[in-house]
């Protein structure tokens, strides 16, 4: 019995030391790993954040490229028929829309869904203005109903979708 508390004597203090320099050791290098994931984290902030507002941009830009005033304005010409101006604006917005497609990667979804829905209501303006109008009659003929149907309905479909874009770029800020 002296024996084992003769050896227990010295083991236990032993057992103490390495236990404590375990647990400081354990600790030091859990936080220096912490350490690590912050400083990769913000280094890769430095690198998204610019991207994330590029995509942002670039959405905005977009929208406004495919508001039916302005679209109006860059396709119609006064020798098309309603019918042409139709599929051109649908075309537009379809080759716009394809052009921009990568950027949901950078933008949250729910912004991402509010361009979407933008884009089908521009659309869906678009294919009612044209039902009301003859497709053999004049381009000013559906610039005119698309127009109207804006401003009788106060409809402004991009609107919305770029005032939810600005409120989601103004987080980052």
């Amino acid at each position: 019995m002296e024996t084992f508390l003769e050896i227990l004597k010295y083991t236990l203090p032993s057992l103490i030391v390495f236990g404590t320099a375990y647990l400081i050791i354990k600790t030091f290098v859990d936080n220096d790993q912490k350490k690590r994931k912050i400083e990769i984290r913000l280094a890769n902030q430095k690198t998204i954040t610019p991207i994330k507002l590029q995509a942002y941009e670039r959405l905005t830009l977009f929208l406004e490229r495919i508001s039916p005033e302005s679209m109006i304005v860059r396709i119609q010409d006064p020798k098309m028929t309603s019918g042409f101006l139709h599929q051109a604006l649908l075309k537009t917005i379809r080759a716009e829309f394809e052009h921009n497609l990568s950027q949901q990667i950078y933008v949250s979804t729910n912004a991402w869904a509010v361009v979407k829905t933008a884009k089908e209501n521009v659309v869906k303006l678009i294919n009612n203005s044209a039902d009301k109008v003859d497709k053999s009659s004049p381009s000013f003929e559906l610039s005119k109903v698309i127009l109207e149907t804006m401003m009788s309905n106060n409809i402004m479909p991009t609107n919305t979708a770029i005032d939810f874009l600005k409120k989601e770029v103004s987080n980052y800020f």
